[in-house]
């Protein structure tokens, strides 16, 4: 199965500077040469004219975030069966900018899985420990209880999600765990993975900690790293296209 690259814009862009760095994106891909898979994840705003400029592409659309109701008197949220109008493979859900600013639970964001498997999208289901979990040695107790309560709540479609380990203490900090720390961590969800499901190599673990076009062959390197989810690096298309081939 061939890596997974995602980028997270995050709360970045505009009409004119998406269009500008999409199109320097799909300018870089016309070349040979092999390349991961590819997804961006970007602002509910910009859906359609994203939508419009992958249309055809190597590169998926995803979104940040998706609601746990499927509609009603919600005012704000953005159902996956809204995402799925706009041709979102992909929905990013338990971001730890989303439980830490949000107060997003462990049972929302399995909640939020549900939404988007019952749609049609894989969710990327985002799990990591904050530095003083880690430094209090609580990094697999954390990791795995909130990947369990994903587990508990999509069964038997375990296999159809993605899950990325993203330590929080390395998100947007420029610290990245080591190649051997997140390899560590990654072979814990691995196993929870096969213990849950019979087809556990279906499922992509990614690493989301500040990966950049420097580290990132060490870290796609390891055996249990299937690619990444990429932050400010997706921001600009040659550091982006430059973590895809190391993955390839």
């Amino acid at each position: 199965m061939k890596k997974l690259i995602a980028g997270n814009w995050k709360m970045n862009g505009s009409l004119a500077t998406n269009a500008a760095l999409v199109n320097a994106m799909l300018e870089g891909l016309e070349g040979p040469g092999a390349i991961s898979e590819l997804a961006l994840c970007v602002p509910s705003p910009y859906l359609a004219q994203m939508q419009s400029l992958l249309a055809g592409s190597h590169i998926a659309l995803g979104a940040q975030d998706v609601s746990a109701h499927e509609q009603g008197a919600f005012t704000g949220e953005v159902s996956a069966g809204m995402l799925r109008d706009f041709a979102c493979r992909y929905a990013i859900v338990g971001h730890s900018e989303r439980r830490q600013y949000h107060g997003e639970t462990d049972v929302a964001v399995a909640s939020k899985a549900q939404r988007a498997l019952a749609a049609g999208i894989t969710p990327i289901v985002c799990v990591g420990e904050t530095l003083e979990e880690r430094e209090a040695g609580q990094t697999e107790a954390v990791v795995k209880r909130q990947l369990a309560a994903v587990i508990h709540a999509v069964a038997h479609c375990t296999s159809e999600i993605v899950v990325a380990y993203e330590p929080v203490w390395a998100i947007g900090t420029g610290k990245t765990a080591f190649p051997e720390q997140a390899q560590q961590v990654h072979a814990v969800l691995r196993a929870q993975i096969a213990a849950a499901t019979a087809h556990p190599e279906r499922v992509r673990i990614l690493y989301g900690g500040s990966m950049n076009a420097t580290n990132a062959a060490s870290l796609l390197a390891q055996p249990d790293i299937d690619g990444g989810l990429i932050g400010g690096a997706s921001l600009k298309a040659a550091d982006f296209l430059a973590i895809a081939a190391s993955g390839a």
